[in-house]
């Protein structure tokens, strides 16, 4: 009696291939195209899982509030006439300006630590548009920074008034931009320290050029004594970053002609537009 053949082996399916000369595997998967938003997302995933986000973003917060916290104490305690109103809230000024230290810190970590890394070599790789990347980061970078300081100088701004007894309530102006003001300045600042990393492509090196920037000219005029470098140092005074974040809070280190009102913003804020042009053009001219 004959033996039966063997039961042929199911029909393995075959991927599916493209038609026509010179065809090769298509996926089965949906294909689309890479946009903004998935750039977003990626470097929104980036900045909250890395730890300098954590570091730095939480120390600004202890100083902006142990240093506001400090000083409405001091002033509470003392026996000096109560402070008016921009006055009073020109009293979170110091916590805000030690706390840009750290805004600065973190936009330059933003991208010079995956230069540092070599792992912007792969963020390239996925996203092949770098203007895109650097849109991203800036987008993803500014929006962070603007929400929390605007909130930490409210927050500030509200427990300084409770715990002050000042001449007058400030403005609903004062109060503006003494919060909002604020917290757009110190983004501004943070995003041209990002625009500067991706100049300079070395954490240490920007950091260190954003600190001078920030602290230089000031110290510098500080010790500007002859009468005819009077001209240099008023404009120093006046023109440096902790005298146009001051102006915000309704006062003024140079006591001169210089930044009044919103001024100091549209200033920080074509500085950063420049860097970031600069930035967005050297991107796309070098080799990663």
């Amino acid at each position: 009696m004959s033996t039966p053949p063997p039961p042929s082996a199911a029909p393995q399916q075959q991927p599916p291939v493209l038609a026509g000369p010179g065809a090769g595997y298509a996926s089965p998967i949906p294909v689309r195209r890479a946009h903004l938003g998935d750039a977003l997302a990626s470097e929104w995933t980036k900045i909250r899982t890395v730890r300098s986000t954590m570091w730095t973003l939480g120390v600004m917060i202890l100083l902006m509030l142990g240093i506001g916290f400090a000083a409405a104490a001091a002033v509470s305690a003392s026996d000096a006439e109560p402070p008016s109103g921009s006055d009073l809230l020109s009293l979170g000024f110091f916590g805000v300006l030690l706390g840009s230290i750290c805004v600065i810190t973190l936009g330059v970590l933003t991208i010079a630590s995956e230069y540092g890394t070599g792992m912007i070599r792969t963020t390239m790789t996925a996203c092949s548009s770098r203007n895109r990347v650097l849109a991203a980061k800036a987008i993803v970078f500014f929006g962070l920074v603007f929400v929390l300081t605007t909130l930490m100088a409210a927050l500030v701004a509200v427990i300084q008034s409770a715990m002050v007894d000042s001449a007058g309530s400030p403005s609903g102006s004062a109060w503006f931009k003494a919060t909002v003001g604020v917290g757009l300045f110190v983004a501004l600042l943070g995003l041209l320290g990002l625009a500067v990393g991706t100049l300079v492509r070395h954490s240490a090196g920007a950091i260190t050029i954003m600190i001078g920037l920030v602290l230089l000219p000031l110290v510098l005029a500080l010790f500007m004594f002859a009468s005819s470098l009077h001209s240099v140092r008023q404009a120093l005074l006046e023109y440096s970053i902790p005298s146009q974040l001051i102006v915000l809070y309704g006062n003024s280190l140079g006591g001169g002609s210089g930044p009044t009102g919103w001024e100091p913003l549209w200033i920080v804020g074509g500085a950063t537009v420049v860097a970031l042009g600069a930035a967005f053009f050297t991107l796309n001219q070098r080799d990663v």
